[in-house]
This record gives structure tokens, C-alpha cells and sequence, in this order.
């Protein structure tokens, strides 16, 4: 039997594809399509936000012509299939002709020719769909978060505010961006990106909203359960995305991740330990160590720590105790968490200004996963066992700072009409807002 191997992102699938790959077919007597993953679109250096990974893996099984599909998920991959499918011929669209040669070493290299007249481009150039996305708070996050928006398809940069004009010239060229006022511009946008002082959230959340405006929002959202559940339900309601900003939640390899815990490869998780911590000094840290500005080390990190926990766990914990060492100001640098649940336990921990090892543990009945500092930017990860001989590595891309991830999903959820996320849930949101509740509000709470 002669296999055939090809790659592509298949995005709007569309007659070119298809004459592609019926071409391929013909060259022997299986064909194995790699399908690009959601992560990354090695083609157009942008994050895809239009068909999800299964949706065009079944448009490429719909076709008739595909014997076996796979997901491309890494660079280097492909000699990998070549050897482990035992592929005869590796084949390719023309526009790439002589890239691939390098493959000749493992099998036959053909180079196919294109349809004239019809890409992916081309249509996703006449439907396109664009996001007009406005960055409200011109701090360190900003800075980060308006380059990212270049990465994604399908948004556009087109206002920035800050209370300081000064802060929000320092990171965009063009002054025509900039608003006087939040009001101003929530009325020249589709979607607002906040990116103010935890405080300010629930009032800009809720004014977005109710001006019918898609809203991304730093995390942590806000610091109550009845705000996060208020500004979800109104969201919900007017038929609006509303996500929380936190970028671990969306990186493609903490959702692998939890997506292999859930499947039953650790058995059932019984223990998660998580800690992060920042050593920075005290004049990097102006904000996070204000107690009028919700400083301190719980409301600045703790929905990190807390997201594979309520993921892996679940909202409906039995209890939580809190322990906090305060500096002079009433502002925790260090703070303990544990979280008892019917069958299972969890801890965090958070430190700014006290340093700890920024590790993510996951036990299991069977084994456990281990995720090394700093996992909250999750690019690898290992499944360990008994018998080390059943140990596995997983290796992943981060594209620094990542705020890509979450970009895309948020303009992902507003193409198509997905008006939550199964990355960050409401129910999850929510519940991190309980949490540091009950921190502002001393239950359960103990001093160290």
C-alpha cells in the first residue's frame, strides 16, 4: 500500500483545497492530512479565529478523499508522521515548491499544482469580519496587549484611553487613536480591552455593556461574586462576549493540559499545588502594593493559581482557609490558600516581595503531572508514574507575552457568535470573584 501525507490549515475550505487534495489521493493508496492546530497558523503568522480545529478537520473528512486525519501540532512534526505513518510520498501545494526538499531524505516529495484564482486569503479577504477593538488603561499591560493585537486575525487597534494623555501618547504613534474620555471611546468601538486598576472593572464592565459593547477585561475581573454574576447575566442578556483576561486560561498548552487530566491519564486528581511569586522591588510595584488600589498579593495573582483548581476540581468546594503575612500598609506579600472539596484538597500560593518555586503539581490516583516555573506560561509539561518508563514530556510554543491567546478567543467568541468560553467559564469567573471576597471580607482568614 502506498501512503500519502499532506499539511494545511484547511481554513474556509474551498475548491482549491479540494482539488488539492483529490490530486494527493491520486498519487497512491491512503492519504493522511495533518490539519493545523487552533494555536498557531504557520502559514499567515496569525492566529486563526474563524473555524476551530474540529470544525475543519470534518470539513477535510467531508470531502471524501481523506483516509486518516491528524493534528499538526509542533515544528518538527512532520519527519515525525513520516516515519511513524510509514508515508511513501509527502506532498504539497506549488506555492511551496523546494521548502520541503528536506523531507526527500525520508520519502518522495511531490509538489502539486495550485487552483488558479481561489485561496484562503482571497476569501477571507471579501468576508472579512473586522473587530475594532478599543484599550482602555495605558500601564505595563497595555503596552503589551496592543503589539499582540497585530497577531490575531480580524482585529484592528482603533482607540486607546488613559486618565494620563501622557501615558497614552508613550504607546501609540497615531494621535488620532486616542480618546478624551472612556465615554468617547466606547462610542467608536465594537469591543473594549480594560486595562485599569482592579477597582475601576465593574464600573467600566457594566457601562460597556450596556452601550452594547463586547468587553475583554483583565483579571481579575472584579473582587465580588454578585458584580461578576451581574455583569455575566447582563452579558448574557444582551447577547455580548464577556471574558476575563487571564492569559493562562487560553494558552493552547494548559488547555491540552487539562484536557489530558480530565481524560482519566492521572486517574482522579486528589491533590493540586500551585504557586507564583514576583521579587520585585518596591518602586516596580507602585499599584500592587497600594491598599486604595486592591494591592497586595491575593487580588494581584490569585486567579492563576486558582484556575486549574476550580478547572480540575470544580466551584462547589466544601471550604477555604486563608493565611496572609502583611506589611506595614495592610497589604498581603504572601498568602496561603487551602481548598478542601468532598475528595480531593488544593492549595495556592502568592508572594509579592517573598520568592517561592512557581511550580503547578496535579495528583493523581495513578500518577501526576508535573508543570515547572513558570507554569502559568505553560510551553511544557510531564505525566509521571510508577514505572518511569510510562513517563511522557510534552512540549509546546509559548509566543511571548501570550496575550495573543486570548485576543483570538475573544474575537474568536464574537465572529461566531459564542458568547462564553469553555477556556474560563462564567461559573469559574465567578467563583475566583468569591474568593477574594472572602479575603476582602476576613472569613476564614488568619494572620501570619
Amino acid at each position: 500500500m502506498k501512503r500519502v501525507i499532506t499539511y494545511g490549515t484547511y481554513d474556509l475550505l474551498h475548491e482549491g483545497h479540494i482539488n488539492l487534495l483529490r490530486r494527493a489521493k491520486a498519487l497512491g493508496d491512503y492519504l493522511i492530512v495533518g490539519v493545523t492546530n487552533d494555536s498557531f497558523d504557520r502559514e499567515r503568522g496569525k492566529l486563526n479565529v474563524r473555524n476551530n480545529v474540529l470544525e475543519r478537520v470534518e470539513a477535510v473528512k467531508a470531502t471524501g478523499f481523506v483516509d486518516q486525519v491528524i493534528i499538526e501540532d509542533y515544528m518538527g512534526q512532520k519527519i515525525d508522521d513520516i516515519l511513524k505513518y510509514d508515508v511513501d510520498i509527502f506532498a504539497i501545494g506549488s506555492d511551496w515548491e523546494g521548502k520541503f526538499d528536506y523531507l526527500k531524505e525520508y520519502c518522495e516529495v511531490v509538489y502539486l499544482p495550485r487552483t488558479e484564482g481561489v485561496s484562503s486569503t482571497m476569501l477571507r479577504a471579501e468576508s472579512e469580519t473586522i473587530v475594532n477593538i478599543g484599550v482602555v488603561g495605558c500601564g505595563r499591560i497595555a503596552q503589551r496587549f496592543i503589539p499582540e493585537t497585530t497577531k490575531v486575525d480580524a482585529v484592528r487597534l482603533a482607540a486607546v484611553y488613559d486618565t494620563s494623555r501622557k501615558a497614552a501618547e508613550a504607546i501609540v504613534e497615531d494621535e488620532s487613536l486616542i480618546c478624551e474620555s472612556f465615554e468617547e471611546l466606547v462610542e467608536r468601538v465594537d469591543a473594549v480591552y480594560i486595562a485599569t486598576p482592579h477597582l475601576a472593572h465593574y464600573d467600566q464592565t457594566k457601562y460597556a455593556l450596556m452601550h452594547n459593547r463586547h468587553v475583554l477585561c483583565e483579571t481579575p475581573l472584579v473582587l465580588r461574586g454578585d458584580q461578576a454574576q451581574e455583569l455575566y447575566e447582563l452579558a448574557r442578556e444582551k447577547s455580548l462576549v464577556l471574558l476575563e483576561a487571564n492569559k493562562t486560561a487560553y494558552c493552547p498548552a494548559f488547555n491540552h493540559l487539562i484536557t489530558l487530566i480530565k481524560s482519566g491519564l492521572i486517574g482522579d486528581v486528589v491533590g493540586i499545588d500551585a504557586s507564583e511569586s514576583k521579587l520585585w522591588g518596591d518602586e516596580n510595584l507602585k499599584r500592587e502594593l497600594n491598599p486604595n488600589e486592591a494591592g497586595g498579593s491575593l487580588y494581584e495573582m490569585g486567579s492563576y493559581p486558582l484556575l486549574p483548581i476550580l478547572k480540575l476540581l470544580g466551584t462547589n468546594h466544601e471550604d477555604i482557609n486563608i493565611y496572609s503575612r502583611r506589611n506595614g500598609n495592610g497589604v498581603d506579600v504572601y498568602t496561603r490558600g487551602i481548598v478542601r472539596y468532598h475528595n480531593a484538597i488544593a492549595s495556592f500560593q502568592l508572594g509579592l516581595g517573598v520568592k517561592t518555586e512557581g511550580n503547578l503539581i496535579i495528583s493523581g490516583t495513578q500518577g501526576y503531572a508535573y508543570v515547572p516555573s513558570p507554569w502559568w506560561k505553560t510551553d511544557y509539561f510531564e505525566l509521571r508514574y510508577e514505572d518511569q518508563n510510562r513517563n511522557k514530556k510534552y512540549f509546546y510554543k509559548w509566543d511571548e507575552p501570550g496575550l495573543r491567546y486570548e485576543i483570538q478567543e475573544f474575537v474568536s467568541c464574537i465572529i461566531n457568535r459564542r458568547y462564553t468560553s469553555a477556556r474560563l467559564t462564567p461559573r469559574e469567573s465567578i467563583a475566583m470573584a468569591r474568593i477574594m471576597e472572602q479575603y476582602t471580607n476576613k472569613i476564614n482568614y488568619f494572620d501570619i
